[in-house]
């Protein structure tokens, strides 16, 4: 797996200056301004749906004491300003009751934009599993990019957004098992390895009830694989056990009629040559 630290020392500075549908000059160049808070709307497009309480409420307290130290981007939208990237900041520094933010303001399409968001997102590991899968789905429609190229815009390998973008197959309750942090990549990465969703509904019941980690759900995938398959028996009718009780007890060994009314067989039972004959001399002699 690749080391996802290396997506963060890029830094905002290098995702805005990345090549591309939203290249700019350099984070460095650019300088921040002071804006009213209530000036600026979220991104409808933001990729992230869940936004912690309690974390907003600590980076609330934490503002509180010594500011927003790195400051948002965004773009002009109307009369006023729309969010592109730090939304987990703007809402915390609501929280905070501060009254303006430092934003650096920048020209940027809605294409752009929702690149931005989703890309900086990815890069600060701030997505869920789900999240993450959709960011990838919608940059690689949005933009028209092979897996190869989003991973490089990411720093993950193609393997990597291959296997996250299969969490899509996913049944519903399992994805929203991941948005809630109920089940992890890990767990969701056994499960995956299930012929059907009927299968992986079944096991992320017992990963739940019993809190299996991601270890023990693997095994647990295992031994659902070497489980042998029991047949259904089927089902006799009343009249094919009369008629094979009849022929046992007429030619006095064991028979068994497969089948049923319309079609089959029967099995006639020997164990020495002397009652192959006996029993041949039986069935082929006249009555």
């Amino acid at each position: 797996m690749v080391n996802r630290q290396h997506g963060l020392g890029r830094g905002l500075g290098a995702l805005l200056s990345s090549p591309g549908p939203a290249s700019a000059s350099d984070a460095s160049t650019q300088i921040a301004v002071e804006l009213p808070i209530d000036s600026i709307a979220p991104n409808s497009q933001q990729p992230r749906k869940d936004f912690h309480d309690k974390a907003l409420h600590d980076l609330s307290a934490s503002l509180s004491q010594s500011g927003v130290l790195q400051p948002v981007v965004v773009r002009r939208l109307g009369d006023g300003y729309q969010l592109i990237v730090g939304e987990r900041r703007w809402r915390a520094a609501k929280l905070a009751g501060l009254t303006t933010i430092p934003a650096v303001v920048r020209e940027a399409s809605d294409a752009q934009s929702l690149e931005l968001a989703l890309v900086e997102n990815l890069l600060r590991e701030d997505l869920n599993p789900m999240e993450e899968a959709e960011a990838y789905q919608r940059l690689l429609a949005e933009f028209s990019w092979t897996q190869e190229e989003l991973g490089q815009r990411v720093s993950r390998d193609r393997s990597s957004i291959a296997n996250c973008l299969r969490l899509l197959k996913l049944p519903e309750l399992i994805q929203a098992d991941l948005r809630a942090g109920r089940l992890t990549m890990g767990h969701a990465r056994a499960l995956l390895s299930l012929d059907s969703p009927v299968e992986q509904l079944k096991l992320r019941e017992e990963i739940l009830a019993h809190s299996w980690s991601v270890r023990a759900t693997e095994e647990g995938v295992q031994a659902k694989r070497t489980r042998p398959v029991m047949r259904r028996p089927v089902r006799r009718s009343v009249e094919l056990a009369a008629v094979e009780d009849a022929l046992r007890v007429a030619l006095a060994t064991r028979v068994r009629v497969v089948g049923n009314e319309r079609a089959g067989r029967i099995e006639v039972v020997y164990s020495s040559r002397e009652e192959l004959d006996r029993l041949v001399e039986l069935i082929t002699t006249p009555a």
